[in-house]
């Protein structure tokens, strides 16, 4: 992912609701990427075509007084975007002080509960489970069209976030998101700085299987971490459980931690392992799937050089399934 660096300026524009000129503050960053990908192992996804791929990105930003808050818009254009028309994320948000921060996500955010809090483990570039097996096995409360808060009350931050059509695509205003979406998500992850360098948090999440699907129970997620930082290393301990959802499904058990180490303000490692087991269900058998992921970046200004390195064992919960990953990029920020 594009690490941007913001290019602000100030100008008068009307209001949200043109009704008066207020001072906007208007700001623009931009990116591109150029990676070199491979993929392996015994899962058969090995790549063999062109393993060198390239991005670029514009990021848009507007923020200014209503009186009552600051509202802040943003929206980021990107080359891979595709059918999308090009706009890879979308949201929009209200600060109001000691009043918390409310938001909408229309795409692609990942501004608040478990979305938003789903790994926070230590790393240098990537997670340990990025391009493997089954991600970090947190889906939360997701990024298209969810209404957010988040606040912070006597050191104790609150994120929470509610969608009411699982699945639904991002929806114009005055609109709805048309047939098929059903149900709806909420979660929670609420965290605190116990002690000097240390941080604990966990979060609950829950999705109602919805009408459209009543052979399907409603799913409970519960995420938890603890992480502590001390001179240049870091280190982290996560937890979580699924349960419920499709017939049939399987609930798991998710077991990560980390440790990252800035080698100087420039370099930074760090490796990871994590275990999702898979619980045995009738005549299904127990299956853990195993992930490590080694990470590296170097950074001087606005270039990075960034590796990162993932294999998972029992991919999928499929046993004897092996799956790798190498990615290798250079990014510049503007």
């Amino acid at each position: 992912m594009i690490n941007f660096k913001k290019i602000g300026l100030t100008a008068l524009a009307g209001s949200l609701v043109a009704f008066s000129a207020n001072a906007v503050e208007f700001g623009v960053a931009g990116g591109v990427e150029v990676t070199l990908t491979d993929t392996g192992g015994t899962k058969g996804n090995e790549v063999t075509g062109n393993q060198f791929g390239a991005n670029s990105a514009l990021t848009f930003s507007a923020s200014g007084d209503v009186g009552f808050g600051t509202v802040s818009a943003t929206r980021a254009l990107l080359d891979s975007a595709g059918a999308s028309g090009g706009i890879s994320t979308s949201y929009q948000s209200l600060d109001m002080g000691d009043m918390g921060t409310f938001s909408f996500d229309g795409k692609g955010g990942a501004l608040v509960g478990l979305t938003a809090n789903d790994d926070v483990l230590p790393t240098a570039y990537e997670e340990m489970w990025t391009g493997v097996g089954s991600g970090d096995g947190i889906a939360g409360v997701g990024s298209t069209n969810v209404i957010g808060y988040k606040n912070t009350f006597s050191g104790i931050t609150i994120s929470a976030g509610y969608s009411n059509g699982i699945g639904a695509a991002t929806t114009a205003e005055s609109g709805a998101s048309g047939a098929g979406a059903d149900g709806s998500k909420a979660d929670l992850y609420v965290s605190s700085s116990v002690v000097d360098g240390m941080t604990v948090g966990a979060g609950i999440g829950q999705s109602s299987a919805g009408n459209n699907n009543s052979t399907d129970s409603d799913t409970e997620e519960l995420v938890a971490h603890v992480v502590y930082a001390s001179g240049p290393i870091s280190a982290g301990l996560r937890m979580g459980t699924t349960d419920g959802g499709a017939e049939g499904t399987r609930a798991t058990e998710i077991l990560g931690y980390s440790v990252a180490f800035n080698v100087n303000e420039n370099f930074a490692l760090s490796y990871g392992i994590q275990e999702i087991e898979q619980i045995a269900l009738g005549a299904g058998a127990a299956v853990t799937e195993k992930v490590t992921g080694i990470s590296a970046a170097y950074t001087v200004g606005a270039a990075s050089v960034r590796f990162h390195r993932s294999e998972a064992t029992n991919a999928a919960y499929v046993k004897g399934t092996d799956d790798e990953h190498m990615e290798l990029g250079v990014v510049l920020a503007f």
